[in-house]
C-alpha cells in the first residue's frame, strides 16, 4: 500500500506547479456574518444528525455491517448508497475540522470501523457487489457506480485525515485506490466510470499522500474518456462521446459533467495541459453563455438530468439539481485557483447564493432535489431521497463555505466573496491576518483591516462583481480614483501596515434582468436580481397566486430589510398588475376587463418553500397579456361524466 505521509498538512510537491492561486482553506476562515454563518451553525446541529440518523435508518452503515460479517441480512437500498455514508462522513469530518467534538468523533470512527471491516483482502470495498453479486465486480462500470462510490469514499478519507490526523479510513483508501490501479491504466486494462467522481478524489489523494499512482491513474481515467481503446463508447449522456480535448459543447448527465470537470482542472492546475485548458474554457463558455440559469443551475431536463440544446431554459419543468450547482461551485473555483480570473468567481458567487442554498431548507432538515424556477404548489422539498444524493452532498459542501472567501499567490491576497469573516492568508513574505466586515448579500458596503506579521509590500485583489456598475475603493479613509482593475479585480499595491484599513462600496441596485431573445420561455418577461440574489414571488405574499402578476417598466421598486422574515432577507416590494376576466355570463363576446393593480413582494430564490405551500415564479411577464387571467370563467360545459 503506497499511502507515504509527511503530516495531516502535507502536499504534493508538484500541486499547483501551473495553477496561479492557492484556496485559503476553510479552517483558516473563521466566518462571523449573519448570513452564513447560522447557516453553518444548522449545518452542525441539525442537518448532519438528520443525515445520519437517515443513513441509519436506511440500511446505508448497515450495509457496510453487513459486508463485513458483524451484521446479518441483505442488501438495503440503491447500488451506489455507500457514496452517501461517505459524503456524509466527509461533512462530519469538516464539521470536526472546525468543532471538535467527541460524541460525534466517535460516532464517525465506528461506522470507519464498520467500513474497514467490509473492505475485502484484496482492497476492493463496494457493499452491493459483495452482498449481492460478487462474481461480477467492475462488469458495468458505465451503470453501476463502482468507481463513483471509491471516488468519495476517497474524499472522505483525505477530510477525515485533515481533520483529525486518524489513518483508518485512508489507509482503507490507499488500499482500495491501490486495488484499482493494479487492474487500470496504460498497459493495463482500458475503463472509465459511467459516473464521474474518481478522477477529483484521485487528484485528493495525491495531494494529500505525495502518491504519482494516483495523480497518473486519474490522468488515465481522464484522457480514456472519448477514445473507446478496447470498449464501446457511452455516449455523451457521459461525456464519452469524444476526447476531453476535443469538447467544445457540455452535454449529458449534469452532475457528471461538473464531477468530471472539476476533476480536468485539478489536473490541469498541476500539469499545465494546455488541451485541458483550451476545452475548459470552450465548455464554460457554452455552459455559461447558452445554458445556466440565472441562479446558476444548471441541466433543464429531467429525462438526462441535464442539458438539451442551447437557450433551452423551461422554468416549470426546469431540473437544475441541487448538485449540479454544487458542481458548478466546485468546478469554476477551480478554474479561479487556475487562472485568477474573477469571471469564474462570478458564477461561484451566483450558483452559491441561489442554485444551490435553494436546496436546502432554513431549518437544515428539509431538501430540493431539483430547482425549477416557476411551480404551481406541486414542488416541495423532502427529509430525504431514495437517490439521496442532493441532502448527502449539501451536508458535505457547506461547512466548507469559508474556503471559497480568498486565494492567494506568493504576493497576493484575493478576496473572491464578501463574507464578515477573519482569516490567515500565508504570503511569502509574511502571514497576514485580515477582518472583513460586511452585511453582504444585503449590502454592498465591505471594510477590510489588513494585519500583517510585519510591513510587507504585497497586492490585495478584490473582486468586481460583474454584476455591479459602480465600485469605490478607499484606503485608511483616502479614495482611490484610479485603481486598476485586472481580469475583474481591483488591485491595490502598496506597502502594508498593521491596521490598514480597505473600504470597497459596490453599488447595490434592483435590476430588471432579461433574458437573451433565443430564450423563448422568457420572452416579454424579467426577473429581479438585487447584487447576487436572484428574487422569486410566492404565493403567501402576493394573495395566494402569482402567475396572474404582470411586473412592468415604469413600477418602482424598493428594497427592505425584514430581519425577522425567513432568517433575515431584505425583500423587493412594488406594484404589479393583474388581468381581471370578470364574468362571461354565458356571453360569446365582452369588452377587456380593466386590469387591477395590486402590492407585491419578491423574496431571495433560495428561500423559496420555507412558510405556507403555494405558487412561485421568477420570471414575471411585463405586460398583463403574457400573464395568466385572474378569476377566469370560460363557461366551459362539463361533460356527463364530470
Amino acid at each position: 500500500m503506497a499511502c507515504l505521509l509527511s503530516g495531516a498538512g502535507s502536499t504534493a510537491t508538484r500541486e499547483g506547479q501551473y495553477r496561479k492561486l492557492t484556496g485559503v482553506p476553510f479552517t483558516e476562515v473563521r466566518i462571523e456574518d449573519d448570513f452564513w454563518a447560522p447557516r453553518l451553525r444548522t449545518t452542525r446541529e441539525k442537518t448532519l444528525p438528520h443525515n445520519l440518523m437517515w443513513c441509519e435508518k436506511t440500511g446505508r452503515i448497515g450495509n457496510f455491517a453487513k459486508a463485513g460479517g458483524s451484521m446479518q441480512g441483505k442488501f438495503e437500498g440503491i447500488y451506489f448508497n455507500d457514496s452517501d455514508v461517505y459524503k456524509v462522513l466527509e461533512g462530519a469530518a469538516y464539521v470536526l475540522a472546525t468543532h471538535p467534538d467527541r460524541k460525534l468523533e466517535k460516532q464517525v470512527d465506528e461506522i470507519i470501523e464498520k467500513i474497514a471491516s467490509a473492505q475485502q483482502d484484496d482492497g476492493y470495498l463496494n457493499t452491493y457487489y459483495t452482498l449481492v453479486e460478487p462474481e461480477n465486480r467492475r462488469t458495468n462500470l458505465r451503470d453501476k457506480h463502482e468507481l463513483y462510490c471509491a471516488g468519495h469514499l476517497f474524499e472522505a478519507a483525505v477530510a477525515h485525515y485533515r481533520a483529525t490526523g486518524k489513518r483508518m479510513l485512508l489507509s482503507v483508501a490507499c488500499k482500495f485506490a491501490d486495488h484499482i490501479d493494479s487492474i487500470f491504466g496504460p498497459d493495463k486494462r482500458s475503463g472509465v466510470p459511467g459516473h464521474e467522481e474518481i478522477e477529483l478524489a484521485l487528484v485528493k489523494l495525491y495531494g494529500v499522500t505525495g502518491e504519482e499512482r494516483y495523480l497518473k491513474l486519474a490522468q488515465f481515467f481522464l484522457d480514456e474518456r472519448g477514445r473507446g481503446r478496447s470498449r464501446e463508447l457511452y455516449g455523451d449522456y457521459c461525456q464519452d462521446h469524444k476526447p476531453i480535448r476535443e469538447q467544445s459543447e457540455i452535454c449529458g448527465h449534469a452532475v457528471r459533467a461538473m464531477y468530471l470537470y472539476s476533476g480536468v482542472a485539478g489536473i490541469a492546475g498541476i500539469t499545465g495541459d494546455r488541451g485541458y485548458v483550451e476545452a475548459m474554457e470552450r465548455i464554460w463558455d457554452d455552459v455559461v453563455h447558452r445554458k445556466m440559469y440565472i441562479t446558476g443551475g444548471i441541466g433543464p431536463s429531467a429525462s438526462n438530468e441535464g442539458f438539451t440544446v442551447a437557450y433551452d431554459l423551461p422554468n416549470e419543468s426546469a431540473y437544475a439539481e441541487t448538485c449540479a450547482s454544487i458542481g458548478m461551485v466546485l468546478w469554476n473555483h477551480r478554474l479561479n485557483l487556475l487562472h485568477a480570473d474573477a469571471r469564474f468567481a462570478d458564477i461561484v458567487e451566483r450558483a452559491l447564493h441561489n442554485g444551490l442554498l435553494s436546496g436546502i431548507s432554513l431549518d437544515g432538515e428539509r431538501f430540493f432535489y431539483v430547482n425549477p424556477l416557476a411551480s404551481r404548489d406541486k414542488h416541495h422539498r423532502k427529509p430525504w431521497y431514495a437517490c439521496a444524493c442532493c441532502p448527502t452532498n449539501m451536508v458535505r459542501f457547506l461547512p466548507t463555505v469559508g474556503g471559497y472567501v480568498y486565494a492567494h499567490s506568493a504576493d497576493e491576497v484575493y478576496v473572491n466573496l464578501y463574507v464578515a469573516s477573519t482569516a490567515e492568508v500565508p504570503l511569502q513574505d509574511t502571514l497576514v491576518r485580515m477582518t472583513q466586515d460586511t452585511r453582504y448579500p444585503w449590502d454592498g458596503d465591505v471594510k477590510i483591516t489588513i494585519e500583517p506579521a510585519s510591513e510587507a509590500t504585497f497586492d490585495m485583489c478584490l473582486r468586481i462583481p460583474g454584476w455591479c456598475k459602480d465600485a469605490r475603493l478607499r484606503v485608511n479613509g483616502r479614495p482611490l480614483s484610479d485603481f486598476e482593475i485586472e481580469k475583474g479585480y481591483a488591485r491595490i499595491r502598496r506597502e502594508w501596515h498593521p491596521g490598514d484599513v480597505i473600504e470597497l462600496e459596490l453599488a447595490m441596485p434592483i435590476e430588471r434582468m432579461k433574458a437573451h431573445p433565443n430564450v423563448t420561455a422568457n420572452t416579454g418577461r424579467v426577473a429581479i436580481q438585487r447584487g447576487p440574489i436572484v428574487y422569486c414571488n410566492e404565493a403567501v405574499d402576493n394573495g395566494g397566486t402569482v402567475f396572474q402578476l404582470s411586473l412592468s417598466r415604469e413600477t418602482e421598486l424598493v428594497a427592505e430589510h425584514r430581519p425577522q422574515l425567513l432568517g433575515g432577507v431584505t425583500v423587493i416590494r412594488g406594484t404589479a398588475v393583474v388581468s381581471c376576466a370578470g364574468s362571461w355570463n354565458n356571453m360569446l363576446y365582452r369588452p377587456i376587463a380593466e386590469p387591477k393593480t395590486v402590492k407585491c413582494v419578491a423574496v431571495p430564490y433560495y428561500s423559496w418553500d420555507n412558510r405556507e405551500r403555494g405558487e412561485m415564479i421568477v420570471w414575471l411577464p411585463e405586460t398583463p397579456d403574457l400573464a395568466e387571467i385572474s378569476g377566469a370563467d370560460t363557461g366551459t360545459p362539463q361533460s356527463k361524466e364530470e
